[in-house]
C-alpha cells in the first residue's frame, strides 16, 4: 500500500515549481510531468508493485523534481535525481527544501555518463520521463532507457510516445529484458516554446515497466547510444 492517499499525493505535487522561472532549453525538451499524471503513475507503481517504499530510486532527467519528490513522499528510502541543466537542478533542490525532504538529492550530470558515476545495478528502481527525441535529438529516449536498465536492480519505469511502442518492444527483446506497457496516458503539453503553434496538444504516451528480475540485463552500455541515435 501507499503511505499517503492518491488525492493527497496529487495535491502535494501541484505545488512543485516548474520551469516557468527558467528560459527553457529546446534541445533538452523541458516539460514537467503534469501532477495528475505523476501522482497516478507513482501511486500505481507503489500499490501494484510495491516498488517505491523502502526502495532506492534514481530519476533520470529529473528536471524540477516531480517524479523524485513523489517517490520520496511515497516512502522511498532515498532518491537521487540526475539532471544536466544546472538551472533545473537549482529548482529541484529548492522544491526539496520547501517539502522538507531529507532523503532526496540531485546531481548535475549528463545521464549518458551515469554508469561511470554510479556503476551497474546501484539502484532498486529507476524512474524516467525522458526527452522524446523530437527536436534534432532522435534516439535520446532509447539512450536514456538503456542507461536506466544498466543502473537498476529490479525495475525501470519509463514514459515513451505510444507511436514508438513496436520499436521499443523489439529493442528491449534484443536486450533480453521483459517490457510491459502498463497504461496509455494522454499527456497534455502546454505551449512552452516559440515554435509551438497551439496553446496545448495531447500526446499519447505509454507507461512501461521493464522487469530486470525475470529477464536479463544489457551486457554493455557503450555502443548502444551510438546505435540508436
Amino acid at each position: 500500500m501507499a503511505c499517503i492517499k492518491l488525492k493527497k499525493l496529487e495535491t502535494f505535487l501541484q505545488s512543485v515549481d516548474d520551469f516557468v522561472k527558467l528560459k527553457v532549453k529546446v534541445k533538452l525538451e523541458q516539460y514537467m510531468t503534469p501532477p495528475h499524471i505523476a501522482s497516478q503513475v507513482l501511486y500505481d507503481i507503489q500499490t501494484k508493485f510495491k516498488d517505491l517504499e523502502d526502495r532506492s530510486v534514481l530519476d533520470l532527467g529529473c528536471g524540477s523534481g516531480m517524479l523524485s519528490i513523489g517517490a520520496a513522499l511515497l516512502g522511498a528510502s532515498y532518491v537521487i535525481g540526475a539532471e544536466i541543466d544546472p538551472d533545473a537542478v537549482e529548482i529541484f533542490l529548492k522544491n526539496c527544501t520547501e517539502f522538507e525532504l531529507a532523503n532526496i538529492d540531485c546531481v548535475q550530470v549528463d545521464v549518458l555518463q551515469l554508469e561511470t558515476l554510479f556503476g551497474v545495478g546501484q539502484f532498486d528502481i529507476v524512474l524516467m520521463n525522458p526527452p522524446f527525441g523530437t527536436k534534432q535529438n532522435s534516439g535520446i529516449d532509447m539512450a536514456f532507457l538503456h542507461v536506466g536498465i544498466k543502473l537498476a536492480r529490479c525495475a525501470v519505469y519509463s514514459m515513451h510516445k505510444s507511436s514508438t511502442r513496436d520499436f521499443i518492444r523489439k529493442k528491449v527483446a534484443q536486450w533480453n529484458v521483459k517490457g510491459t506497457v502498463l497504461a496509455e496516458l494522454r499527456y497534455n503539453l502546454e505551449s512552452t516554446y516559440k515554435f509551438h503553434k497551439r496553446s496545448s496538444v495531447d500526446v499519447a504516451v505509454d507507461l512501461w515497466r521493464f522487469d530486470l528480475l525475470s529477464g536479463g540485463r544489457v551486457d554493455s552500455i557503450e555502443a548502444t547510444t551510438k546505435a540508436v541515435v
